[in-house]
């Protein structure tokens, strides 16, 4: 995938795990610094509940506007920690308490941040359509 490609994903990754009331939504540009992925999207989540609602939005949106489906999911439940793997765009949704335990943003803080506007209007998700 093309780095504009990469940047369109992840910023698409970004907005539905904000449409489904994610916090602290952060992108990491990882270019620079790992040869295994291009960008870390990284979001908080009040419960698994909510974890599982993104996670499940995020596959079906981004499997019928784009095509793609993620190379790997892993976690839930108990780790507090979901991780879906789209190989140059990575989401990670945590708990509050795993995000606070893990600390990615810490451990890449010298990966610059994109700048996100998440203030554009919601989307319906797909369960209401």
């Amino acid at each position: 995938m093309s780095a504009p490609a990469a940047e369109s994903l992840v910023r698409h990754l970004a907005a539905l795990a904000d449409s489904k009331k994610a916090e602290d939504v952060v992108v990491l540009d990882m270019r620079k610094l790992v040869s295994y992925t291009d960008f870390l999207a990284i979001c908080t989540v009040r419960n698994d509940r909510q974890a599982r609602a993104i996670v499940d939005e995020v596959r079906v949106r981004v499997k019928q506007e784009r095509g793609f489906l993620p190379g790997g999911v892993d976690g839930g439940g108990e780790d507090g920690w979901i991780v879906l793997d789209y190989l140059d765009c990575v989401l990670h949704v945590f708990t509050a308490e795993a995000r606070e335990r893990y600390q990615l943003e810490d451990l890449w803080r010298e990966a610059p941040r994109l700048e996100l506007d998440l203030e554009a209007p919601e989307e319906p998700s797909v369960a209401s359509a």
